[in-house]
């Protein structure tokens, strides 16, 4: 069988076997990326282990796959010079080096990730942890920061003057900041928040708009965890200026409540219960020994009030509602063991004579 006829047809003016090449030479290195990634970073690898930190570990996994792709690349620049097409010469050109740019970003992005850690290790040194907030806000701004420089890099690749493109939006750029207005207030209010640190993820807060845990910060939102288990994104601009009670740093949790005695309560029942009292709260370990106040009150309509003002030492709602608990079942035996019962709302009907 003649092959020298199907060999010597071209398409588009090239030998079908220069194409024939060229494309197996790409999908070689498409389907041999990753045994040949893996040989390259053998040696690395094996260096690697021998070392006690993971530093280098790291980053050999961060340029693992941009290597992979830089194989298919070369794969696609070396298939070409089989396609020595002389009028899209510069056109490859660009896209190799377009690329190549974009490579060398992804490995800064994929550092970026990699290597966050370094923001506790820096700030340490100042004798001053980044809290998380912070430590994720400023990952994504790096990325996002990473990705605007390399989308520029490429451009400038392409012949198109960035700055002069930025400058030309003039007119534009004030209908912009305008539809942009309330991102930056947004920016603007995760600043706020960082800054001055009203609450971290977990903190129980109350707002005029929300009540919940603290689930994430983001540049934009703050997402908050109601107790009905909705999520709920609150614009950082809206938390930063409404008033914050941030439960989960209360020292102390309050108590505050009124106990009514029946009015055939004695006064020295009474004192003694009021005594009572005072000394079961101060002996109590729960209940916070700076500020206790139990007083007779006033009268009221049907009994005789008693004033109950304490703080417990937990903040948590479960052991909070615990300590009230015992602390109600201690008065119940106080008042029963005194000889007075709990008063209820009541009406006393007094006849002076009956007709006869």
């Amino acid at each position: 069988m003649n092959l020298q006829p199907l060999l010597d047809y071209t398409f588009l003016g090239l030998p079908i076997t220069h194409i024939g090449i060229a494309i197996t030479i790409f999908l070689t290195t498409l389907f041999l990326k990753n045994i040949l990634a893996a040989i390259i970073l053998k040696p690395l690898k094996t260096i690697a282990k021998r070392t006690r930190t993971k530093t280098d570990d790291k980053l050999i996994s961060v340029i693992e796959e941009p290597l992979k792709l830089t194989i298919v690349l070369l794969g696609a620049y070396i298939a070409t010079l089989w396609l020595p097409f002389t009028h899209f010469d510069h056109i490859v050109d660009l896209f190799i080096k377009s690329f190549i740019t974009f490579i060398i970003f992804w490995i800064l992005y994929r550092v970026v990730d990699s290597f966050s850690n370094l923001f506790n290790f820096f700030s340490s040194k100042f004798g001053k942890e980044l809290n998380e907030d912070i430590q994720h806000f400023m990952i994504k701004a790096m990325r996002v920061l990473i990705i605007a420089l390399g989308i520029m890099a490429i451009l400038q690749e392409w012949g198109i003057n960035v700055s002069a493109f930025v400058a030309s939006l003039g007119l534009g750029g004030l209908a912009v900041a305008l539809a942009a207005k309330d991102t930056v207030a947004n920016l603007f209010g995760s600043l706020v928040i960082f800054t001055d640190r009203p609450f971290k993820v977990g903190d129980w807060i109350e707002t005029p708009v929300v009540e919940g845990n603290i689930e994430e910060i983001g540049i934009r939102s703050t997402k908050v965890r109601t107790f009905a288990q909705a999520l709920v994104s609150v614009p950082n601009a809206t938390i930063a200026n409404t008033p914050i009670t941030n439960w989960s740093r209360m020292g102390k949790r309050r108590v505050k409540t009124h106990l009514g005695l029946t009015y055939n309560t004695s006064i020295e029942q009474l004192k003694t219960i009021l005594e009572d009292i005072r000394a079961m709260l101060a002996a109590h370990p729960d209940v916070h020994k700076e500020t206790i106040i139990v007083n007779f009150d006033e009268f009221e309509s049907s009994s005789l009030s008693i004033y109950l003002y304490f703080f417990t030492n937990t903040i948590v709602t479960k052991e909070y509602l615990q300590v009230k608990e015992d602390v109600n079942f201690k008065i119940m035996q106080i008042v029963s063991k005194n000889g007075s019962q709990f008063a209820f709302p009541s009406q006393t009907l007094y006849v002076e004579s009956l007709p006869k």
